[in-house]
């Protein structure tokens, strides 16, 4: 008689693994992979990763988390190795980051990770970027009909927001502002389109969670050939609300453009959208006195320190000698003084006298609420309602909206 022994149990195949400098620092992140994975999951250190792709059981990964705080900073060119080295293996790769400059995310994700998802893990935020991951992308066809369907009605007041100096929340301030706008009203609300200007290192697509689409750098390589169609493919929307001309995919020279190229990119969002709001780069350009003289308004972001104070002396003296208009811009102190922040009153008084120039708005500091905002890929309105910044620029874009509204009953 045969006896026929019981099978052994294969073990689960290694699907994904975690990459860490130790993984018991991300322990949500354990949760949520044994949650969606069960055991077909692995964990790497970092000096671990590179060896393992070369091996054959690096050959079934699906994909890999990589799991980064702020103590990893001082190695993003090592991370940047790995994710590198994950891609060239079609590995697809989902950042976890804690606590981690935005220079320093923004520079792995543009070496090619497929997803970003903040630590500590939002509920189902790390399931639903690996069913994104797996679902295969749209095969693309030789033109591209998804895209959003214009009209011809648009009152084109255009809105334009120029930093002053690097991180003084002009993105930021530009993309809410475009959202206060687009949902100023729940009747007959305006259509809005926010345009990213900061064609290298622009942040609104991030900033808003929406895919940049390569159809802006064919339409930015050949605006000579630009129509509704092509514009209108360009454009994502976000939340069916609001229209988002990203920055491109890929990394541009700044000259990719020019004067009659941005004019005319205005003048057709002009003609299909009543507001378009335009994020500005921090450096000036040729074409930024196109954007100027065209804009109806101009807001300057300014924050209460020597960097600011510097650059508006500079900007407003070169703007001066071309005799261009300084004085259209309306300044915006973001992250103002309290109340009862005397010291802070004298320091803008001083500031204002100093540069002679008038300070018309000043935004509160919201806090951390705002980068969490941000790196959920959410205007604060959707994430934080109450924030003290969030309500003062929901109060500056029902003012625009009413001054608008009041020009067009006019005319």
């Amino acid at each position: 008689m045969t006896s026929i022994l019981p099978s052994t149990p294969q073990p689960a195949p290694i699907v994904a693994c975690t990459i860490s400098r130790d993984v018991q620092e991300f322990d949500l992140l354990i949760e949520d992979m044994e949650a969606v994975l069960g055991e077909a999951w692995g964990d790497l250190g970092f000096d671990e990763a590179m060896h393992f792709f070369t091996q054959e059981e690096g050959e079934a990964l699906e994909f890999v988390a990589l799991a980064i705080d702020e103590e990893d900073e001082a190695h993003v060119d090592h991370l940047s190795s790995i994710i590198a080295a994950a891609k060239a293996r079609k590995i697809k790769v989902v950042l976890i980051a804690h606590d981690v400059t935005p220079s320093a995310l923004h520079h792995l994700l543009r070496q090619g990770a497929d997803e970003f998802v903040p630590y500590p893990l939002p509920e189902g935020e790390l399931e639903a970027a690996i069913e994104r991951m797996r679902t295969p992308e749209p095969k693309r066809t030789e033109r591209d009909v998804s895209g959003v369907k214009l009209s011809h009605d648009g009152d084109g007041v255009i809105i334009a927001v120029q930093g002053m100096a690097g991180g003084c929340g002009a993105s930021t301030f530009a993309t809410n502002l475009a959202w206060e706008l687009a949902t100023v009203t729940k009747e007959n609300a305006p259509r809005v389109c926010i345009i990213d200007l900061g064609l290298q290192f622009g942040a609104v697509s991030t900033y808003l969670d929406v895919q940049r689409r390569e159809a802006v750098l064919e339409l930015l390589s050949d605006i000579e050939a630009m129509d509704e169609d092509s514009f209108g493919q360009a454009l994502v929307t976000f939340e069916e609300k609001l229209h988002v001309f990203t920055s491109p995919a890929d990394l541009p020279p700044l000259d990719i453009i020019g004067q009659t190229e941005v004019q005319a990119l205005l003048d057709t969002a002009a003609r299909h959208f009543d507001f378009v709001v335009v994020d500005m780069p921090p450096s000036l350009v040729q074409w930024s006195e196109t954007v100027l003289c065209a804009a109806q308004v101009y807001f300057g972001v300014i924050e209460l320190d020597m960097r600011s104070a510097q650059n508006t002396y500079r900007l407003k003296r070169a703007l001066q000698s071309e005799d261009l208009p300084f004085d259209k811009i309306r300044f915006v102190l973001n992250r103002a003084p309290k109340f009862t922040d005397l010291q802070g009153k004298s320091r803008l008084k001083r500031m204002q006298e100093s540069l002679e120039i008038s300070v018309d708005l000043h935004m509160p500091d919201g806090g951390r609420a705002v980068a969490e905002a941000g790196d959920h890929g959410q205007p604060l309105a959707l994430q934080q309602p109450k924030n003290a910044l969030r309500k003062e620029i929901a109060k500056l874009a029902q003012s625009l909206y009413e001054v608008g509204r009041s020009d067009a009953e006019a005319a």
